[in-house]
């Protein structure tokens, strides 16, 4: 550089004009200058593009989806539930937001047994149900410590669409219908969400004034307009007068938390980057990775591909009984993630045979609902955010706080509320998940991204306990390079350890494919019905580009501007 400073001054200008460019390049490459949304459902997607649209980032946008989808979603999430936020940086940090539901202070491990015995609808109907919503706390904590606009902006369309109503549509209906009884038991959740006790026609404008007052008074007040107050008051007096078991103080105690979340090196550059405990799913994705990395899985025909994931998931899912909160047990992550444990994992697969599940050594058994909801967004920055939310099943407890527009969760069922029965060896898996005062329970919600130095891409969808093996057949459609619609298309199949059976959509298997499977060793079983609604995004850092897609399974959609 001295030379040629002192040879020309001329081509030292140049240069380093060229050096400038160069730089500005670079850091063009680090932003990608362009949106996307995808979330399960249109009026969400709006309200995101809206909050975007207003200045906001990713994460005010994240505010507005959640909001949103708690109105036009009752069947999915709600402020009456909770969920796992993975949140990515426009500098590639990433913090995992855990605001998933707690177990009141009252609770204990024999809080729905009754004369000796646990019954079961204590625990899915009904105040009783219900644990400590975190999703309330959950928006203030973005839009306060993440997002760029007031809490007031970014749910002012979740508010619009409480007060004015949405049109319900063939999820809703058929969401409504799984739980039509249940509905019909609870006054309130029968007056804001049945019309004369029936589900109501596709297109019916459902209004809920009630709700739109509780989003305001938490956009003028943040926590203490839920956790606190007069809000906080009726909702404990609604839950105590049903049979419930809240107090002010488990709403005043309920606390995010933050948590590093999984982040595990993959081949060919990659990282994945999901949810730690108590989620189950991250730790299962990244088992199931590392797992396919040893195997021929990208060269091996249809039928053998399946077979070598389905042993994958069969060995991972085991695993999942010995983890639960890890405020109250110690969750055996890095010895899970251990290269000598997973080696021999992937050494225990026969190549041509099924493994039975009685073969393996045994582990608890755990049960989850399975609808909820996801989306993702990008924003120009760099910002992302992947979210599961949830109340469990289908309209949680079916159980609504008079006066509030509140639907509670029934993710107490997500504990492992009967350790003799659900725990049919007597191992401590389902301890790590039992009930206690305070205590968050297991969960597969797998918001997940996978970085590279030319790549950004986000994954998650509902399903409960099918939620990790249809990630991981998306990531694997990615990784085979298929296009980004395919990834939440795919036809899906599962296997969790216990019930030893491979569970799969009416279209993913040939009557060849079948045969073939079965003459492996393996018990099939058509769910007679499409599941899950994944929604996907692709950033490619190398040429700008940004995709998005949703599943055609559901109503939702994707926005990329």
């Amino acid at each position: 550089m001295r030379r040629l400073s002192r040879g020309n001054p001329a081509l030292v200008a140049l240069f380093s004009a060229l050096l400038l460019l160069c730089s500005l390049s670079l850091q063009a490459s680090e932003q990608p200058g362009r949106s996307a949304i995808a979330t399960a459902h249109p009026a969400a997607t709006v309200a995101g593009r809206e909050t975007l649209a207003l200045g906001g980032n990713a994460f005010d946008a994240a505010v507005a989806i959640s909001a949103a989808l708690a109105v036009v979603e009752p069947y999915g999430s709600g402020l009456g539930g909770g969920g796992f936020f993975l949140l990515r940086s426009a500098d590639a940090r990433y913090v995992f937001l855990d605001a998933r539901e707690r177990a009141p202070g009252a609770a204990h491990a024999d809080l729905y047994r009754r004369d000796g015995q646990v019954q079961p609808g204590l625990s899915r109907d009904g105040a009783l149900a219900a644990a400590i919503p975190g999703l309330p706390a959950a928006l203030v904590e973005l839009a306060e410590h993440h997002g760029r606009l007031p809490l007031r902006d970014s749910l002012a369309p979740a508010i619009r669409l409480a007060r004015e109503g949405f049109p319900v549509d063939r999820v809703y209906r058929e969401r409504a219908g799984m739980r039509l009884a249940a509905m019909r038991d609870d006054a309130e959740t029968a007056r804001l969400f049945l019309n004369e006790g029936a589900v109501p026609a596709e297109g019916t404008l459902l209004r809920q004034p009630e709700l739109a007052d509780t989003l305001v008074a938490l956009a003028r007040s943040g926590r203490d307009g839920f956790y606190a107050g007069p809000l906080a008051e009726r909702l404990v007096a609604g839950v105590r007068a049903a049979g419930g078991i809240w107090t002010l103080q488990d709403l005043r105690g309920y606390r995010t938390v933050q948590r590093q979340p999984i982040r595990v090196p993959l081949a060919e550059g990659r990282e994945l980057i999901s949810a730690p405990p108590p989620s189950a799913g991250g730790l299962a994705l990244a088992q199931s990775l590392l797992i396919l990395q040893r195997l021929p899985w990208r060269e091996a025909e249809p039928v053998q591909r399946s077979h070598l994931v389905v042993e994958t998931l069969r060995r991972v899912y085991r695993d999942r009984g010995l983890l639960g909160d890890p405020d109250f047990v110690d969750s055996p992550t890095a010895s899970l993630l251990n290269p000598d444990y997973l080696q021999r994992l992937s050494d225990s697969i026969d190549p041509q045979r099924a493994t039975p599940s009685s073969e393996l050594p045994p582990a608890g058994t755990w049960k989850e609902g399975d609808h909820t909801t996801h989306f993702t967004v990008l924003d120009a920055d760099g910002n992302a955010v992947s979210a599961t939310l949830s109340i469990n099943l289908p309209f949680g407890a079916a159980f609504t706080v008079p006066g509030t527009g509140v639907l509670l969760n029934d993710e107490m069922d997500d504990f492992a509320a009967d350790l003799e029965g659900a725990n049919a060896y007597g191992l401590a898996g389902s301890h790590a998940n039992a009930i206690a005062a305070g205590k968050r329970p297991l969960s597969s919600m797998s918001p997940t991204f996978l970085e590279s130095p030319s790549e950004l891409t986000s994954f998650g969808t509902p399903g409960g306990s099918r939620i990790p093996s249809m990630v991981l057949l998306s990531i694997l459609e990615y990784l085979d390079g298929q296009p980004i619609q395919r990834w939440p298309a795919v036809p899906r199949y599962h296997h969790q350890y216990l019930p030893d059976v491979i569970e799969h959509e009416p279209q993913t298997f040939s009557a060849a494919q079948i045969a073939e499977l079965q003459a492996r060793g393996y018990r099939l079983k058509n769910v007679e019905r499409e599941y899950g609604n994944q929604q996907v995004l692709r950033w490619n850092k190398a040429t700008g580009e940004v995709e998005a897609a949703s599943d055609p399974r559901g109503v939702g959609n994707s926005d990329v501007r």
